[in-house]
């Protein structure tokens, strides 16, 4: 076996691994945080991403999941992912250093309520660090997405994903079936939401029919000239369907 061949299953060991123990140690977590966007988003919240580097791609990934969609076709929800703004990044970059970069962002786009995840293999990184006591003193829900604990940005989170691997491709790695999970998980509670909606909806047609029949049985029969306020509905007149247009061998063309 070559050494390039033996690091390749080395990789997928470590991939392997941190995916198994996303799998016993953070589903329930993902869940959750999927029942929370499904009770945030529908009503007019919004999720801000951030990261850097690969973690960058990875908060443009999420949003642009929920923007667009994942699998199923549902309504749009509002998500912005920070890194993508290049006016901004520099503006802020250039007047305020590179650790305010996300920070600024955060205060001027998130609201009470509102969901910011930060991505970081790390979970040391300053500028995210900035952005969750910004997000948390707004009164955001700070949700961050990192390498092995301990590290700083699981102190300024609301709650933290934690991926078991020293390998930072594989934290990335694995962040990228997180986030899949994430959507996926927000995707069913949606669609529950969906479902009990449209019963709601269902069972007061079945209301206003029920009460349309006792009122139809309450009104009077009409006499004589038609009234539109005593008239039953299958009394008045029918409109008439419009006369049949000429064919083209008649209309004089």
């Amino acid at each position: 076996m070559t050494d390039t061949l033996r690091a390749a299953q080395a990789h997928c060991q470590s991939l392997q691994d941190a995916v198994a123990h996303l799998r016993d140690n953070g589903l329930e977590q993902i869940t959750a945080w999927g029942r929370h966007l499904a009770a945030t988003l529908p009503v007019g919240g919004r999720l801000i991403a951030a990261g850097n580097g690969g973690s960058a791609a990875q908060a443009q990934h999420l949003t642009a999941e929920l923007v667009g969609r994942y699998r199923r076709e549902r309504p749009a929800y509002s998500a912005i992912a920070l890194p993508t703004d290049t006016s901004s990044l520099t503006a802020i970059g250039n007047d305020y250093g590179f650790e305010e970069l996300y920070a600024r962002q955060v205060a001027a786009h998130g609201r009470p309520g509102d969901v910011l995840v930060l991505m970081s293999t790390s979970g040391r990184s300053p500028n995210l660090l900035a952005a969750a006591d910004t997000g948390r003193a707004a009164g955001l829900r700070v949700w961050a997405m990192t390498g092995p604990r301990p590290n700083p940005l699981t102190l300024r989170a609301h709650d933290t994903l934690c991926i078991a691997s020293g390998s930072t491709a594989t934290v990335q790695e694995a962040h990228l079936v997180a986030l899949h999970l994430l959507c996926e998980s927000f995707d069913h509670e949606t669609l529950d939401h969906d479902h009990e909606a449209l019963d709601h909806d269902h069972e007061a047609l079945d209301d206003d029919h029920d009460h349309d029949h006792e009122t139809l049985d309450e009104e009077p029969l009409a006499t004589g000239t038609a009234d539109p306020v005593t008239t039953r509905r299958y009394d008045l007149p029918r409109a008439q369907p419009p006369a049949p247009r000429p064919s083209r061998a008649t209309d004089g063309r």
